[in-house]
């Protein structure tokens, strides 16, 4: 029996035909100031910045090392945040199954699965989540805003630069990640229950947890 080959709406091709183009015109004029191959090695440290795996393998680590009660909400909310992601985006990559750009190089770091695909950015819908998360959630001196914002604008111009998304991905992948972001909201959890749950899973005995 054969696969019937699911094919988008014409005005939806043409919306993807120009982001191509569109992608293509800005990895030219990003590379006539900076040839991308001198550029590569900052581009991929970028890349595992924001990387699903190193993410959740640090805040399980950090959330068992420092048992520090003031921070259990934070560690908590985190990895929920960053598991609700890697679901959504391997979920929306599964179904969207837009191929990456031409010009990608098969040299990803740990790429598994739905990573394959191109739309949405999973770099940056969790640079998108976690910049909300320390902005409006849980929130870090202003003087951090700065940072957070320029190294999510630099992570999504390297996904672009590196020729592992094109324009339109990038930006669905922020968008995703705001929305996460807002649904985190109603899932956050409160401190009680996050020192709950720890004190269930570990043997650390917080005051608040019982």
């Amino acid at each position: 029996m054969t696969e019937i080959k699911r094919r988008p709406p014409d005005f939806i091709k043409k919306i993807l035909v120009f982001d191509e183009h569109l992608s293509k015109k800005f990895v030219l004029w990003g590379n006539s100031f900076a040839p991308l191959h001198s550029l590569r090695v900052h581009y991929k440290a970028l890349e595992i910045t924001c990387h699903g795996i190193p993410w959740l393998a640090f805040w399980i680590a950090f959330t068992w090392l420092f048992d520090n009660s003031h921070l259990v909400q934070l560690q908590v909310n985190m990895l929920l945040a960053l598991v609700l992601d890697i679901l959504i985006i391997a979920i929306a990559k599964a179904y969207f199954r837009r191929k990456r750009p031409q010009g990608n190089k098969n040299d990803a770091f740990a790429e598994i699965g739905p990573d394959h695909f191109s739309f949405p950015s999973g770099h940056c819908s969790r640079a998108a989540l976690v910049t909300f998360i320390f902005i409006v959630l849980w929130p870090l001196p202003v003087i951090f805003y700065p940072s957070l914002f320029a190294w999510t604008v630099a992570l999504a111009l390297s996904r672009v630069l590196m020729e592992r998304h094109h324009i339109l991905d990038v930006l669905g992948g922020i968008i995703f990640g705001i929305l996460e972001g807002l649904l985190l909201c109603l899932l956050w959890i409160p401190q009680d229950t996050a020192l709950w749950l720890i004190n269930y899973v570990s043997n650390e005995k917080y005051d608040g947890g019982e």
